[in-house]
């Protein structure tokens, strides 16, 4: 369907980011998503909610209601509306203003829960900013590249929980903590990673043994998934610049803040809009 000189005005605006009207629409609304979240994150103080309860419930709204015309206008300028409301930014939008209507429905004691992840599901809006920066997009990229290398590692690690957590039950049993295999598995994956809680802890020399080996596997692994991810990021931001070409030499390999050939001096082409 064609767009009207307005709708196509109004996604220049919003989906732009070279016009001067575009780039302050995206500063305005980075302020108001990061001032959003900062009235969540002070509405879960009981102290200051009891004081400024009414304030921020009424900036709570405002937020709310301007993120709902922004999310309209998205949709009514749009090439393609239910592409932009499948997509990841279209489903953040939505995630950002649902919680708060929801939250009208849900006035009785026993949904007071439900409120609460209602409330604490508003920090979506946080997400919104990953629109506006195109690293956090090259790093998103780069993570979905090594989905399945990091699939695989995490099936290892997995392997190895289960394996180590299965012969501390057997080694220590419920007299030392380990009550049962997935409570001795919880342990094995604190251990690995480091993280050693000392809730539970192995009593017995074998024991020991076992943890000293699990210690050093989680020293000697955690590192992969780094060097999987920086691997891909390397190769994610070698293929933006090898896209970056130059329009009057051709040549490509310029850097994506980069304004002239690295080659010719010719002035470069902005990136392409955001979809």
């Amino acid at each position: 369907m064609a767009q009207s000189p307005l709708q196509q005005k109004i996604h220049t605006i919003i989906f732009g980011t070279e016009t001067p009207a575009g780039k302050l629409f995206d500063m305005v609304l980075i302020y108001l998503i990061l001032l959003s979240v900062l009235a969540m994150v002070l509405d879960s103080v009981s102290e200051i909610e009891a004081r400024f309860g009414t304030w921020l419930h009424l900036l709570e709204w405002s937020f709310t209601l301007i993120f709902t015309v922004e999310y309209l206008v998205r949709i009514y300028c749009s090439p393609n509306p239910w592409r932009y409301m499948r997509s990841f930014y279209g489903v953040v939008d939505l995630l950002s203003i649902l919680p708060t209507y929801l939250g009208i429905f849900m006035d009785g004691m026993s949904y007071l829960l439900m409120l609460r992840v209602l409330r604490v599901l508003r920090v979506f809006r946080i997400l919104k900013l990953v629109r506006y920066l195109a690293e956090a997009n090259t790093l998103l990229r780069a993570m979905f590249a090594s989905r399945r290398k990091i699939l695989v590692f995490f099936s290892a690690v997995l392997v190895l929980s289960v394996l180590f957590g299965s012969l501390m039950y057997v080694v220590e049993g419920p007299e030392h903590g380990f009550t049962s295999i997935p409570k001795s598995i919880y342990w094995t994956i604190v251990t690995i990673t480091t993280v050693g809680y000392g809730d539970i802890t192995p009593q017995t020399v074998i024991g020991q043994f076992i943890a000293a080996g699990a210690m050093l596997t989680g020293y000697s692994i955690i590192a992969v998934p780094t060097g999987i991810l920086t691997a891909e990021l390397a190769s994610e931001m070698q293929r933006e610049r090898n896209q970056r070409r130059c329009h009057s030499c051709g040549a490509g390999g310029h850097e994506g803040d980069a304004h002239f050939c690295r080659f010719c001096g010719a002035v470069l082409k902005a990136p392409a809009e955001r979809d």
